[in-house]
């Protein structure tokens, strides 16, 4: 697969999954460094901008990012301790997290840091906790501004973890900031329902629209999920697998859609819109089939999604 570079930006944090038996089993995680590995193993070239913490658990994270052909030349090398998120899942598969957040590495960004994002080329994606704690939040909002201003295109995913991100309406005072720098944003259901109780899915989707997206997509889980862009409503519906978790889904989800936009900017035709966003169903589904954020490789896609 060839198009438009990728460059991520955002947290790598290691996923401490409760298993049955009560024992804890480490999983490389962080939306952001999820999404680099996804589009990696779509066979997107992509770049990673995180702050790796030189502990073993930083030095974990990276080599996994590393060993899956994720570009790492501009990542930020630090003492600050790595980011951990406490998982337990549900018994339909569903994760619920605790993080242990305060003074780690994903949130230190200084402005020379993120100089290697604003080259204004390819794609930009961020969102999750990076856009929302300090002191960094700020300093991205800002590298967001200058990317799209430089001509990059510009993909978040909000990617809400309550108790982390301020009250809803906080948070979606800074979302609705972020939306405006963004052409492509990405949720999920309950995202949505957090930030905007009460208001359906599809208004949400339309009033970001308003706010300057060219393509909006929130995912609904078991059933697919739905997008707007110009005066079009899309629904993909969900391939139905075996779930063994779900985490790293959403992320699966994204890679799936910007490796579609890798190859077709969300401006372009319905058609090529309808295979991106059924090509990130079936990435976010496989990834269900799996233990912890393990998305596909490009050959583990089902034959006959339409990509190449």
């Amino acid at each position: 697969m060839t198009g438009a570079t990728v460059t991520v930006l955002g947290e790598a944090v290691v996923d401490l999954v409760q298993e049955p038996d009560g024992r804890f089993i480490a999983h490389p995680g962080g939306s952001p460094l999820n999404v680099a590995v996804g589009l990696a193993r779509l066979g997107v070239p992509t770049t990673l901008l995180a702050r790796f913490s030189t502990s073993r658990f930083g030095r974990w994270l990276r080599g996994h990012a590393d060993t899956n052909g994720v570009d790492l030349r501009h990542a930020v090398d630090t003492a600050d301790p790595a980011t951990l998120a406490i998982a337990s899942l549900t018994d339909t598969g569903v994760a619920t997290y605790d993080f242990y957040v305060e003074g780690t590495a994903d949130w230190q960004w200084r402005a020379e840091e993120l100089a290697p994002a604003l080259t204004g080329r390819g794609i930009l994606h961020t969102g999750s906790l990076a856009v929302f704690r300090a002191p960094g939040a700020d300093r991205l909002a800002d590298a967001l501004r200058t990317a799209r201003d430089r001509g990059a295109l510009v993909s978040l995913d909000p990617n809400i973890r309550p108790g982390l991100v301020g009250t809803p309406a906080e948070a979606c005072a800074r979302i609705d900031n972020l939306v405006r720098l963004a052409h492509v944003v990405k949720a999920s259901e309950e995202d949505i329902g957090w930030l905007y109780p009460d208001r359906p899915v599809e208004d949400v989707l339309r009033h970001w629209q308003e706010l300057g997206v060219v393509l909006a997509v929130a995912t609904l889980g078991a059933r697919g999920a739905v997008a707007v862009s110009g005066a079009r409503t899309f629904r993909q519906p969900a391939p139905v697998v075996d779930v063994v978790d779900t985490i790293g889904a959403g992320d699966a989800f994204t890679a799936g859609l910007l490796a579609g936009l890798s190859q077709a900017p969300p401006d372009r035709p319905d058609a090529e819109i309808a295979t991106a966003l059924r090509y990130a169903a079936e990435v976010a589904a496989i990834t269900c089939t799996r233990a912890g954020a393990d998305p596909p490789y490009r050959h583990d896609v089902a034959a006959g999604n339409g990509r190449t």
